[in-house]
């Protein structure tokens, strides 16, 4: 089974909540998405999408991948599905952001050829749903705790802090959302914006107080050296690209990772780094960098076929956005994201949702 064809679209999803703040004064207001779909000669459809949050997030934007979209459609004409990853590899070195929504869209066609959903070839599911949790904003205390007490009450039960500013401001916003709803798991994530000695005032600060850290500094060198200092669980974002970070951090000590999709260069990195982390005894988060159901529903399989003692949490992109691509996905009742039952990824897509294709290769053929 070969591919015949490459349609790539692009959709903008605003957020639902206004604008996503994170440490740095970092802001976004929606998601610039690049949806991908293959066909192949037997006439099997497949979809792809990836969408980075902003330019100041990853080492990845979205006009890079829109740059390489046409480079990389017209390599994969002729390629075989299965070999999809290696042909991406071979074609443009690096910037794997680029190529995820490919070769997301090559496991939807191989899992629709087969007739199975996609966790069935990633290792089966195991239990019924995935976890979710929220992100909240940098913003006054009073601001960070309604909108805890909202998310909790709409089903989650894991939030997401954003901390990574001033050590003293941010422990008053973890304050406040303590206070509202005491009754959540929550992650303080800095996103990378702290300094070694302001995150060891913050964890001085907090120590009493139950959370667990999530990238408190940019570089893996320095959150190796804060592992020590921090007298609770840890885990990495950011520093977690390539499967030799994941080792370098299991060496280390670390707890946990969140591996995102685009980040890593589609599912087929993601399979092996989450596979490895599982091994080294590591809790695993897979998530992505930004979209809408597409997107949204390869988070579902690769995260309920990791298995759930490893397993943490993932994420609803689709709830976080104002548009949708497409429908499939579950009700998230009791703030739980579970896979869609259709094969492949299980989406059926919105394709007038998406307007004119911006690169078309193979049409003619």
């Amino acid at each position: 089974m070969r591919i015949a064809r490459v349609t790539c679209f692009r959709q903008l999803q605003p957020f639902a909540d206004g604008p996503y703040v994170l440490s740095g004064g970092r802001v976004d207001l929606g998601f610039d998405s690049l949806v991908v779909r293959l066909v192949t000669d037997a006439g099997v459809e497949g979809w792809g999408e990836m969408s980075p949050l902003g330019t100041m997030y990853d080492p990845a934007f979205a006009e890079g991948a829109f740059a390489a979209a046409p480079i990389l459609s017209a390599a994969l004409l002729g390629s075989p599905v299965a070999a999809v990853a290696r042909t991406l590899d071979a074609t443009l070195k690096g910037h794997p952001y680029a190529k995820s929504a490919f070769d997301m869209a090559a496991w939807d066609a191989l899992g629709r050829a087969a007739g199975l959903p996609l966790h069935d070839l990633l290792g089966g599911a195991d239990g019924q749903g995935t976890t979710l949790y929220r992100s909240i904003g940098r913003a006054e205390p009073e601001a960070m705790a309604a909108k805890a007490a909202e998310y909790r009450a709409r089903g989650y039960r894991r939030l997401q802090v954003k901390v990574g500013g001033d050590p003293g401001a941010d422990e008053a916003g973890l304050r406040a959302v303590l206070a509202a709803v005491p009754d959540a798991q929550l992650y303080c994530d800095a996103n990378g914006g702290w300094q070694t000695g302001d995150a060891r005032r913050f964890l001085a600060a907090t120590a009493a107080l139950p959370y667990v850290l999530e990238q408190p500094c940019a570089t893996m060198r320095e959150n190796l050296l804060l592992r020590a200092h921090a007298a609770r669980p840890m885990v990495l974002d950011e520093s977690i690209a390539t499967l030799a970070d994941a080792v370098e951090a299991a060496d280390a000590g670390i707890d946990g990772i969140t591996i995102k999709i685009a980040r890593v260069g589609g599912i087929t990195p993601t399979r092996v780094i989450r596979d490895a982390a599982v091994a080294l005894g590591m809790m695993v988060t897979v998530e992505d960098t930004g979209g809408a159901d597409i997107d949204t529903a390869a988070m579902a399989h690769l995260s309920i076929s990791t298995p759930s003692a490893r397993r943490a949490h993932t994420v609803d992109f689709h709830h976080w956005v104002t548009v949708a691509n497409g429908v499939g996905l579950p009700d998230t009742d009791g703030g739980m994201l579970r896979p869609p039952r259709g094969h492949g990824l299980g989406i059926d897509v919105f394709v007038d949702a998406l307007g004119d294709p911006v690169h078309d290769e193979g049409a003619s053929s």
